[in-house]
């Protein structure tokens, strides 16, 4: 009986044929390539992926707490404050004392804000049709359905890109 060395085993494994890949390192290769070319669509915003989840979900509450934004991101709270500190600083966001309760501050998106939310939607449809354009309609309502599935089946937050908790 001959004894294979760490590196004839090494040989073969790579010179298998590879009949099938697997379904994470598809995923990867998408989801590595749509995610460079997302934030190549939104640097002409100034913006980056994490920056326009939260704008996103301050435009769709407006006059949220930062602990209430933190909540819905599923992040920290100082995670929030240096997303929102960075934010105001370009004037995309205002942070206002909530007359309720003075230890609160609301959050609400101003003029530019809005603007940059506008181009935010648009470069999102035109990433959409540009990774799922070889798709019918049918077959990109049967890859959302399947990834909602993956997603929740994994515990992750819907519609949160997972930069914002960096």
């Amino acid at each position: 009986m001959m004894i294979e060395s760490c590196y004839e085993r090494f040989v073969k494994c790579m010179v298998l044929p590879v009949h099938e890949p697997s379904i994470a390192l598809q995923l990867a290769q998408v989801g590595a390539l749509s995610a460079s070319r997302w934030s190549e669509r939104l640097r002409p915003l100034g913006i980056t992926p994490g920056e326009g989840v939260v704008l996103r979900v301050i435009s769709a509450s407006e006059h949220a707490s930062q602990r209430e934004l933190a909540d819905s991101l599923g992040v920290a709270p100082s995670r929030v404050v240096a997303l929102v500190d960075a934010l105001e600083a370009r004037h995309l966001v205002a942070r206002t004392r909530s007359p309720e309760d003075r230890r609160r501050y609301r959050l609400a998106l101003t003029d530019d804000g809005r603007e940059v939310l506008a181009g935010l939607f648009a470069a999102g449809a035109a990433h959409e049709a540009d990774i799922a354009g070889s798709l019918s309609s049918d077959e990109r309502r049967q890859l959302s359905s399947l990834l909602s599935g993956l997603v929740d089946g994994l515990g992750l937050r819907p519609g949160i890109h997972p930069e914002v908790g960096r």
